[in-house]
């Protein structure tokens, strides 16, 4: 029986505009297996990207339970949080979110920093995967010097770096031309294919058909199908 790395159980997302209640996710339930490619699709304004910040800990739910690695993080305080997620989630942000000031390295380097990792280990570690994404005569340069296809593999590498079981991708590919996305699409895989889990969010039902195991799809804040791979075709649970 496969084992789940995250669970979301009856979750809302209740957000207070004034006088207005906004329902970003409303009694959502969402079951992540290890090792499994799940997309989250949906339009615009459909919640996937509250869905992808609760599911990734930066947010916390008004309502339900979220768990990870059977652990109910809900009620965490942020640093408890924070550290969970420096060890077990790695990032993957459609703006890079690159820090300006620091080289591909540095940016790379980041994340261990904040693990306690000396400085010998955190240099040898950032190097391995700047070379692991082909970037290995850009590591001393900074974001404005490198393309869009060059900043999304270090923030790759970047969320790569404490060697996380999960990779939240947020419309990874959305600032690329179609040949770089295929590229990184193409490494995402590989990932997968080595046992990380992957969860990406995505408007393209194309893309999410073509590299997902299981999609969730979202609309109007509510879950309105999942579905599952079996061979080529897809079968709605």
């Amino acid at each position: 029986m496969s084992e789940q790395i995250i669970k979301l159980k009856d979750v809302c997302k209740i957000y207070q505009m004034g006088e207005t209640e906004v329902k970003a996710l409303y009694n959502v339930s969402i079951d992540i297996e290890k090792g499994d490619f799940v997309a989250i699709m949906g339009p615009s304004g459909s919640g996937k990207s509250t869905g992808l910040n609760l599911v990734g800990s930066l947010d916390l739910p008004t309502l339900g339970n979220i768990y990870l690695d059977s652990q109910d993080i809900s009620h965490l305080t942020e640093s408890e949080l924070a550290q969970i997620r420096g060890q077990k989630i790695g990032f993957i942000f459609q703006q890079f979110n690159l820090i300006p000031n620091l080289t591909a390295k540095e940016n790379v380097m980041l994340p261990l920093l904040f693990q306690g990792i000396d400085k010998e280990e955190r240099e040898s570690r950032a190097e391995e995967l700047l070379n692991l994404v082909e970037l290995q005569d850009r590591m001393e340069h900074y974001p404005n010097q490198l393309s869009g296809g060059q900043q999304q593999r270090v923030a790759i590498a970047r969320a790569l770096a404490n060697n996380p079981e999960v990779i939240l991708a947020d419309e990874p590919t959305g600032n690329l031309d179609t040949k770089t996305g295929e590229k990184v699409l193409e490494f995402l895989n590989k990932l997968n294919e080595k046992g990380t889990t992957i969860i990406m969010v995505t408007h393209d039902q194309d893309l999410a058909k073509e590299h997902a195991k299981t999609i969730y799809s979202l609309k109007d804040g509510s879950l309105e199908g999942v579905y599952k791979r079996t061979g080529k075709s897809w079968k709605k649970l």
